[in-house]
């Protein structure tokens, strides 16, 4: 399938730093396609259920099938209904903000954007059903299509704050009142809620279900405020002594504790010291996102911690398994496997050339 857009979120710098007008392109492709819908119905694998394609105001997980028609018959991945997913429409708005500073404060990308900012976070705010500020999972509903998130999570939930705050931010400059004012008010009581539900002293658990995974550490839990100080917002949203003690924690726990710190960051962690065993991707390291968390440790003058967490998975992909043309998406140490070559998410290690040249620089 052709640009699966949750891993774009990731990949995207490789294009934001090499090719930006193609980054435009794609950013354009896929607003072009969110006001639509495909009634057809489609069999999921992971449940069975029949679904629709595509639903109006969601933005769509890829671009379609090359051997059918990408860019009109867009979501072939069959394996989940993706138009229930909590990331995808979090992801495009995150993209738009830092696109629109990236091409020198393009007001006309901007503005074109806007009508695809406002419907995909008017879907966000149904997505909140118990009326907290932050947006609900329901399942294995995002990027971890197999880790399930049940409730408020640290990943979706605070990819959503990091969205509400981009929002603001584009409703200031454009002008638009009201609707800065509306989400300002829903960031404001989800600032509260976050924090009150997810933090824990020292990291934003994996959830507020009941499950023991619950109380994991997750390394990606910090995926939005990522962006957010990648497009130059420092405050406002997380607590900043929050952000420190969770990059600390996060490389204490999931890179120190894995593999000798020889492997970049597992997925999750428990607070044993043991991976989390819920679900294969709990217990993975994910290159692409280890080498984002390296550049939210640089981004916040953790270099060389960020480097240690990048160079555990440089040394994995290029030295132990010869795979520098062909970097997996996931290594398994404890079966001493890996899975899913050639992927794209793992382009985020331009992200750290971002992070040294535009955020902290040496």
């Amino acid at each position: 399938m052709y640009n699966t857009y949750d891993v774009h979120y990731y990949a995207s710098f490789a294009l934001a730093m090499l090719w930006p007008q193609l980054e435009i392109c794609i950013l354009y492709d896929i607003a072009a396609v969110v006001p639509y819908e495909d009634a057809e119905p489609i069999k999921h694998l992971f449940d069975g259920n029949v679904d629709m394609r595509k639903d109006a105001g969601c933005v769509p997980h890829d671009m379609g099938d090359p051997d059918d028609e990408p860019w009109e018959r867009v979501n072939a991945y069959l394996v989940h209904d993706t138009v229930n997913w909590k990331d995808l429409n979090l992801k495009f708005v995150l993209q738009v903000y830092r696109d629109y500073l990236l091409h020198d404060n393009d007001l006309q990308l901007l503005s074109a954007m806007w009508p695809i900012v406002q419907a995909a976070m008017e879907r966000g705010l149904k997505q909140d059903t118990d009326g907290d500020g932050i947006i609900n999972n329901c399942g294995a509903d995002q990027t971890y299509d197999t880790w399930k998130m049940i409730g408020a999570s640290a990943y979706c939930g605070g990819l959503w704050l990091a969205a509400l705050k981009a929002t603001c931010e584009i409703a200031t400059v454009l002008g638009e009142v009201e609707q800065h004012d509306k989400y300002l008010s829903v960031l404001q009581l989800g600032k509260k809620s976050y924090q009150e539900k997810l933090w824990t002293g020292s990291y934003y658990r994996f959830d507020t279900s009941s499950r023991k995974c619950s109380e994991s550490i997750m390394s990606d839990q910090l995926a939005g405020y990522w962006y957010l100080r990648a497009s130059g917002i420092e405050q406002d949203v997380f607590p900043h002594d929050c952000i420190l003690q969770a990059l600390r924690t996060i490389y204490e726990h999931n890179v120190l504790q894995f593999e000798n710190g020889s492997m970049g960051a597992v997925n999750g962690m428990q607070l044993d010291g043991q991976p989390e065993s819920f679900c294969l991707q709990g217990e993975e390291s994910w290159t692409g996102t280890s080498y984002a968390l390296a550049a939210t440790m640089i981004q916040e003058g953790m270099v060389d911690e960020g480097f240690h967490t990048a160079e555990g998975v440089y040394r994995t992909v290029y030295d132990r398994l010869g795979l520098g043309f062909q970097t997996p998406e996931a290594l398994f140490a404890r079966r001493k496997k890996y899975r899913s070559l050639a992927y794209m998410r793992p382009l985020s290690i331009w992200a750290i050339q971002w992070a040294l040249e535009k955020v902290q620089p040496l």
